[in-house]
């Protein structure tokens, strides 16, 4: 059975939305209304330590600017503490939790996945300890169709091993709270950039152990600066010029593969948008993980 389309964009408060953003953001609007869909935004404020002061207000208003705004109120990860704890003991109370305190240096030691040495070897109940979640079944692998990126394949033993849940910190995992959101908004389809592919199978694995319907995965192509790195708020991205929201929704458009007419290219957000939403089609969307544009990339 069909369930309604709901589509989400979920930035984090750590800067003001840059070029790559708009083109997430823009992708997620596009198919949640080619699809009579709902679109919601969603603010990723988890990590107070890397957020910056006013950049939630702010990347909200640069998504209005561009003719983006939510359909239902924008949810606030930082409000929702208690539902994921709340998963938290569901999860411990069925075995699916156990305690690390790995430190960072063996972490990097392991590269990309964990080896379940706490699982092995308890922590002392002193130590200050991450939470993990363990995987019923780490060896059987992980299959999903991507709209954009096709077939994918993941063994957790192999590609990622048991993911951590709460931190050492005390703070909760994006891993966790992702999915905890996605359940409690109905996310139906998920458009996001293709940095986050590598996470959708363990994302799709905790969907299935809270007893979820995973959304559908759709990865679209990540823009690099001209040194060739993910543009980023790490890695100083210029904030989008405000002044000129048509022509940054017509380049996105672009990039995304759909082929706006040059025309469009000073017309109105409004304009864009219309177009865009009429033309959608994600098997335009070029498949590549990364591509680079210079008008943005600076």
């Amino acid at each position: 059975m069909n369930r309604p389309y709901r589509g989400r964009f979920a930035p984090s408060p750590t800067g003001p939305l840059h070029f790559g953003s708009l083109m997430a953001a823009l992708a997620s609007w596009l198919d949640a209304r080619a699809h009579q869909g709902t679109w919601l935004v969603r603010m990723e404020d988890l990590d107070p330590p890397r957020e910056v002061a006013g950049a939630a207000q702010h990347i909200i208003e640069a998504l209005a600017v561009h003719g983006l705004e939510s359909d239902e109120p924008v949810l606030f990860q930082s409000r929702r503490l208690s539902a994921y704890d709340a998963q938290l003991d569901w999860l411990a109370n069925h075995g699916f939790l156990y305690p690390c305190s790995c430190n960072r240096q063996r972490l990097n030691s392991l590269g990309r996945v964990y080896d379940g040495h706490c699982l092995r070897q308890p922590p002392a109940p002193a130590e200050a300890t991450a939470l993990r979640l363990h995987l019923p079944a780490p060896e059987r692998p992980v299959y999903f169709e991507d709209a954009i990126q096709g077939p994918q394949r993941q063994v957790p033993a192999q590609d990622f091993g048991d993911t951590i849940l709460k931190r050492k910190d005390g703070l909760h995992a994006y891993q966790l709270a992702v999915v905890v959101d996605d359940i409690h908004q109905g996310i139906s389809h998920v458009v996001r950039g293709a940095d986050l592919l590598d996470v959708s199978a363990r994302q799709q694995l905790l969907f299935e152990i809270l007893g979820a319907t995973p959304p559908r995965w759709a990865h679209i192509p990540v823009i690099n600066n001209l040194q060739g790195q993910k543009l980023s708020k790490q890695n100083h991205a210029p904030a989008l010029d405000l002044t000129r929201p048509g022509f940054n929704l017509y380049h996105a458009l672009r990039l995304l593969g759909q082929q706006p007419p040059q025309a469009l290219e000073s017309q109105s957000p409004g304009a864009l948008l219309t177009w865009g939403a009429a033309h959608w089609q994600a098997a335009r969307v070029p498949r590549q993980p990364n591509c680079t544009d210079p008008l943005f990339s600076h």
